[in-house]
């Protein structure tokens, strides 16, 4: 049955090569890519390829975009949302942080249950999501704050009542622009003596998870760690 695709956060590092692997499976029929500017000049010519742009990236927008985006096509879609603040949520308030990583998150996912064309989302957090981690002290990657945004937007996505959310939480992303060029390098060679849901993966497996996922549909809403992203990126690869 032909299958949509739509993506939000397609201009970072995980997007691209989620973007990337997205038009190369023959799975998808159509792919939708939501954001404020246009990324076609830095995307490869396709023909299945479209944009949805919302230059005012506010949550009410979004969510009529998204659901307007999908409307007058018989094709089922699954959605896709890698959206999140890479660098710099150090410097941001708690507010601002929220308004992107839970705000948006919401609308988007919002706006595929509006469609009536989404049963399923697949959605990238981060390792340690924790709605219950305190919301004080510094808002950097891997610190409490920061694991109370990526937890409440977890909840806030599920709360839009899709059928099923699948959640991916990967810790170190090799291939990010936001990780140092010396962690990526040291990485695989710690990689051993680390958690295994502390362990390093990067962009592009991340994005075949994501991708797996998609094409196989999950029965219930899961979360997916280091050892399950990398098993379902090697059915990808």
């Amino acid at each position: 049955m032909p299958t949509t695709a739509i993506l939000l956060g397609a201009s970072g590092s995980v997007g691209k090569a989620l973007l990337t692997d997205i038009l190369r499976s023959a799975h998808f029929s159509r792919v939708v890519v939501v954001g404020r500017r246009s990324i076609l000049a830095q995307a490869s010519a396709n023909a299945r390829l479209e944009e949805c742009l919302v230059p005012d990236m506010q949550p009410q927008a979004l969510r009529q975009a998204v659901a307007a985006a999908l409307q007058g096509s018989d094709a089922q879609a699954v959605g896709f949302s890698v959206l999140g603040v890479g660098a710099g949520t150090a410097q941001m308030s708690l507010a601002q942080h929220r308004a992107i990583d839970v705000d948006l998150n919401a609308a988007f996912a919002a706006g595929l249950k509006d469609s009536g064309r989404v049963q399923h989302l697949v959605f990238m957090s981060a390792i340690g999501a924790d709605i219950t981690a305190r919301v004080t002290g510094s808002g950097a990657a891997g610190m409490p704050r920061y694991a109370r945004v990526k937890g409440e937007a977890e909840h806030a996505v599920l709360a839009q009542g899709l059928a099923c959310v699948s959640i991916l939480r990967p810790s170190v992303i090799i291939g990010s622009v936001h990780t140092p060029q010396l962690l990526s390098v040291i990485a695989p060679w710690v990689s051993p003596l680390v958690p295994a849901q502390y362990r390093p993966i990067r962009t592009t497996e991340i994005a075949q998870a994501m991708v797996a996922l998609a094409r196989n549909q999950p029965n219930a809403n899961a979360i997916y760690t280091y050892q399950e992203m990398k098993a379902l990126a090697a059915t990808e690869a």
